[in-house]
């Protein structure tokens, strides 16, 4: 399978259904095929060849999906651009990637000047947003140009290079080809039980990354209209899903928790909700209890992976969320994946020990861009190595327990710092948590806990060190506490624990 063939399909079976819905602009599927024709053809128009990379700057649209189809229409290569990084680390993207056509969204246009000055290969800017744009190739004129036949681009031909990182260093380009993005999107659909088919899926995960342009394909696969939404907001959120009826929607953990907490979340009908999917990152089982209660219509399916895995390999489904056991999972091996635990000599470990994630199977990726050293560190005798750390039961469930290097070791003892986060989020001041460890003279390490309160909520360490011997050993529990009103977030709604770090140790010590 390849990523235009959903839409070979849709036209020829329901040609007058709406393909995306963006504001008030409908586009059924046969105005949806004409489009990336037509960008295609433009792309042809302008230089682009077999193989070439094309950036694209721009929020979750229709016309973000429109070029991403366009781009792999044109046997050419997406690069999707993390909107959430500075100018300088956009045109390291850019440079490193050999791009040379680049489309930009109106939001970005007031970097546009400083991109080509940082990253000279940049000959060509297409502008895809509403407003002028001085210098730049319009949207109206790409759309002239006349239709071309689709490249029918499949197999490890690559779709696209999708950068990761940039928190510690350089980001890398992690190279993904038809067949391991819909190998994991063809994966997500076998896994459930119950798939939703036909009506509307809200897109608000940023689809320049993994989750977001995962689901968006696993959605064209049944017949999904998507609702692209330009940037989360909960209210947004709720009020597109009762608009639409949407059927599916995709949230990380951090996003459910704003929405499910939101005074609005009991004033919308969310009952035509069929599948919350979650991931990329940890959700507590307090927030996880709070999103069964808000979403009561829908099943939930949680996924976990990476970008280098396409995203997904190993899902915790509906069923198992009833287990409270098993809602500590991330779930079991797809049906395209093998997983196991091992050891730093890469021996497999026995059940219930911890280890190292390794995953092998068709969605693994084709490598980093341009960094085989890299590459090979990775990818070690066909196994990716998550740098995750985890173990399995009995029954092949998954648990993860902590990045690798982000284990915290006190007083000799090793924490995981996801059980500790567990722990906290139950208290019921705290909004939202992160757990890190952090320099301490005594202990080498000590667990520090960095909580988001709740509106009007109070909390002193004593308080929070009393509630957690509850639920922990007393070792594991936070022996510093620093109460912050905002999180440094990744694009991906992941909390940045980096940032964090860099500037613990005002919190109260005990």
């Amino acid at each position: 399978m390849y990523l235009t063939q959903p839409l070979h399909r849709a036209v020829q079976q329901r040609p007058g259904e709406l393909f995306t819905v963006y504001g008030e602009r409908r586009t059924t599927v046969r105005e949806t095929c004409d489009i990336v024709s037509r960008v295609a053809g433009g792309l042809k128009a302008l230089g682009v060849g077999k193989d070439d990379r094309v950036g694209l700057l721009a929020p979750n649209t229709d016309r973000f999906c429109q070029i991403v189809l366009g781009i792999a229409w044109a046997d050419a290569v997406v690069v999707p651009v993390n909107t959430r990084w500075s100018v300088k680390e956009i045109a390291y993207s850019l440079e490193e990637a050999d791009v040379s056509v680049l489309f930009v969204d109106d939001p970005f246009a007031g970097i546009v000047d400083e991109l080509r000055a940082l990253a000279p290969a940049l000959r060509t800017i297409v502008h895809c947003g509403e407003d002028e744009l001085p210098g730049a190739v319009p949207w109206s004129e790409l759309l002239a140009a006349e239709p071309v036949e689709d490249a029918h681009r499949r197999g490890d031909a690559l779709l696209g290079i999708f950068y990761t990182g940039g928190t510690t260093g350089f980001p890398k380009g992690v190279m993904l080809g038809h067949r391991q993005i819909m190998t994991a999107a063809m994966g997500m659909l076998v896994a459930q039980s119950q798939v939703p088919h036909g009506g509307a899926a809200i897109l608000v995960a940023p689809a320049f990354h993994m989750a977001g342009f995962g689901a968006w394909v696993a959605g064209m696969l049944v017949d999904m209209t998507t609702v692209p939404l330009p940037a989360f907001e909960p209210v947004g959120v709720l009020r597109a899903i009762a608009r639409h009826g949407a059927k599916q929607i995709l949230l990380v953990p951090t996003m459910i928790q704003l929405v499910v907490d939101h005074p609005e979340a009991g004033a919308h009908d969310l009952s035509s909700l069929e599948l919350v999917i979650y991931g990329a990152s940890p959700i507590s089982e307090a927030v996880l209890g709070r999103a069964r209660e808000v979403f009561a219509s829908a099943r939930f399916l949680q996924a976990y992976g990476m970008t280098e895995l396409s995203p997904s390999t190993t899902f915790l489904v509906d069923e198992d969320h009833d287990d409270p056991v098993l809602r500590r999972a991330a779930g079991r091996a797809t049906p395209y994946a093998r997983v196991r635990i091992v050891d730093p000599f890469d021996e497999e470990v026995p059940r219930g020990t911890v280890g190292e994630v390794v995953v092998a199977g068709d969605h693994v990726m084709l490598g980093y861009w341009k960094k085989p050293k890299e590459t090979a560190e990775a990818v070690r005798g066909g196994w990716m190595h998550t740098g995750d750390g985890g173990y399995m039961d009995e029954r092949g469930y998954v648990y993860i327990v902590d990045r690798i290097k982000d284990m915290i070791i006190s007083g000799g003892e090793n924490v995981y710092s996801i059980e500790v986060e567990n722990a906290v989020a139950k208290h019921p001041a705290v909004a939202q948590v992160a757990v890190i460890g952090v320099p301490d003279d005594r202990w080498g390490e000590r667990v520090h806990a960095v909580v988001g309160l709740v509106p009007d909520a109070t909390l002193t360490l004593e308080e929070l060190r009393e509630f957690c011997k509850r639920e922990i050993a007393g070792y594991k529990c936070p022996r510093s506490l620093e109460v912050v009103t905002r999180f440094p977030m990744s694009a991906a709604g992941k909390i940045l624990k980096l940032e964090l770090r860099a500037t613990a140790g005002g919190g109260r010590q005990g």
